[in-house]
């Protein structure tokens, strides 16, 4: 989950307890807040 390591800074012990589900909520919201402050 490396967007969510760049984005947010999250590290393996972070997103170790979220269920699967819940990260690729998450990894969504990182890649629409690369894309705001980065470009598409």
């Amino acid at each position: 989950m490396a967007d969510l390591a760049i984005v947010f800074h999250w590290g393996p012990a972070d997103m170790d307890p979220l269920p699967l589900s819940e990260l690729m909520d998450w990894r969504e919201r990182a890649i629409t807040r690369w894309e705001q402050t980065h470009g598409k």
